[in-house]
């Protein structure tokens, strides 16, 4: 065997024992931008981060049919990822635009959903769940698809809770709670007590 060859026999050895990053779509409240980007930055040897920056005046997807918002949304948003990561700040529970990608996740049938992840924002206890988040969340866990957690205290914790919600697209697919209506509005925020 040449050098050449256990060179390259090594080096596909130690790519093969690199840790899996999976694509996560990051749903969350742009108010919370800032938390979001230090998480996805101290993050980046778990996961490939999919986001985008929507505001209140996009219009990215100007329709009613909710059949046709669900695939744009699948298709320019969420793309190939895999895993959906909803950051749960004081008032994402309270968001549109949280509720479309988080039920675009959930599609059944020409897709295969993405797995469901809630994760707490650094600071907070507990957080009010969006509510198509609640609907696919027990306490118990086992008879669920959504995995709900507190902010990760390290990489190999939410790499095990990122493979859990993958698992979870087969294991769990049977649990998932989808079919309530779109939230055509942002609601009134539960901490606030006002709609913002």
């Amino acid at each position: 065997m040449t050098e050449q060859n256990i060179y390259l026999i090594r080096r596909l050895l130690a790519e093969q024992q690199k840790p899996i990053r999976r694509k996560c779509f990051i749903s969350y409240y742009h108010g919370d931008q800032a938390a979001v980007d230090t998480f996805v930055d101290a993050y980046r040897d778990v996961l490939i981060a999919k986001a985008v920056g929507i505001s209140e005046e996009d219009d990215y997807i100007d329709s009613n049919d909710p059949a046709y918002v669900m695939t744009r949304i699948r298709d320019l948003l969420l793309g190939d990822s895999t895993v959906t990561i909803c950051m749960i700040g004081q008032c994402t529970h309270s968001r549109r635009y949280v509720d479309w990608e988080l039920k675009s996740s959930l599609r059944q049938g020409d897709y295969t959903p993405n797995g469901l992840l809630s994760i707490l924002l650094p600071g907070m206890t507990a957080g009010h769940l969006p509510p198509r988040m609640k609907a696919n969340w027990d306490k118990d866990q086992s008879k669920c698809y959504g995995i709900y957690r507190t902010y990760p205290t390290s990489s190999a914790q939410l790499r095990g809770w990122i493979e859990d919600a993958q698992a979870r697209r087969t294991t769990h697919a049977q649990y998932i709670a989808n079919s309530q209506d779109m939230m055509k509005y942002n609601a009134k925020c539960l901490v606030h007590g006002a709609t913002h």
